[in-house]
């Protein structure tokens, strides 16, 4: 049986790479591959440092969007990447605008 990980995850405490990838349901080598490739994790450690790695919330958030935009629409890393960035930098020209008082 699978326990996923799901609750508010508080910007003082952080994952390992193991409960990161609890709580996205795949397996580490996943979260592996996309802080290798860049896409999680930018300010990652050198992959020899893999016990070391620290995840946030906002690590959560995006692995779970790149792993659901992966299998729901059956897409490669880089494409989901792409997907999640566009989306991320829509988001926060939304707020921008919110503020300027433009929407």
């Amino acid at each position: 049986m699978t326990s996923n990980v799901i609750g508010v995850l508080l910007e003082d405490k952080a994952l390992s790479l193991e409960e990161l990838a609890r709580a996205c349901a795949v397996e580490p080598d996943w979260v592996v591959q996309r802080v290798q490739t860049g896409v999680l994790l930018h300010d990652g450690l050198p992959p020899g440092q893999l016990t070391a790695w620290r995840f946030t919330s906002l690590d959560l958030v995006r692995a779970r969007r790149l792993r659901e935009i992966e299998s729901v629409f059956d897409a490669n890393a880089d494409l989901a990447a792409l997907v999640v960035d566009l989306s991320e930098e829509v988001a926060r020209l939304r707020r921008r605008l919110h503020v300027l008082g433009a929407d």
